[in-house]
């Protein structure tokens, strides 16, 4: 297969009948396992977390996603109803049926915002400031466990790591120059 008829750009399509040399001459078509991925990494850590998480959530009748509701809830002054899915990652729309599920267990409630009666603020109840200390006391747990084992100034590099892709991704143009 002649490459320079058919062009570097569409290398891909061909990809399967590439001989190995050709990544030996051009290494950054090297094609990536999926262990050698950023992304594979985050993601698979996260779902280890998550199932962790869910694991002792489900001992206490809440899920992870109403864990990390209750924790973005302030216990006495309640949070805007529009403030908590920002907080957390979320679009507004998927919020909303996790907080009516969390007002039928009885975690929370809804009252108008006393400054400015349009919006609403969610408060705990007091089974949900239980359930908030749950989920508070497990996160904390496991970033102890986690302390414990790894040096401080690796979590710092991993911290400083996370927040360069992170702002990587917030400029919003990686795929600009394909």
């Amino acid at each position: 297969m002649d490459f320079n008829k058919i062009g570097l750009k569409n290398i891909f399509k061909y990809s399967a009948c590439i001989p190995k040399f050709f990544y030996l001459r051009f290494p950054r078509f090297k094609r990536m396992r999926r262990e050698e991925t950023v992304d594979h990494h985050i993601k698979t850590a996260w779902h280890a977390i998550a199932r962790m998480y869910n694991q002792q959530a489900g001992k206490y009748d809440i899920t992870t996603s109403i864990g990390f509701v209750l924790l973005n809830i302030h216990s006495e002054e309640g949070t805007p109803a529009t403030k908590i899915a920002p907080l957390m990652g979320l679009e507004a729309r998927s919020l909303s049926r996790m907080l009516k599920t969390m007002e039928e267990k009885k975690l929370i409630y809804r009252e108008p915002d006393p400054v400015d009666k349009r919006s609403v603020r969610i408060f705990l109840t007091e089974l949900g400031k239980k359930k908030k200390e749950v989920s508070r006391k497990t996160v904390l747990r496991f970033n102890d466990a986690v302390r414990q084992e790894i040096d401080i100034e690796k979590l710092a590099v991993f911290f400083e790591v996370l927040q360069n892709i992170n702002q990587i991704i917030d400029r919003n143009n990686i795929y600009e120059k394909v």
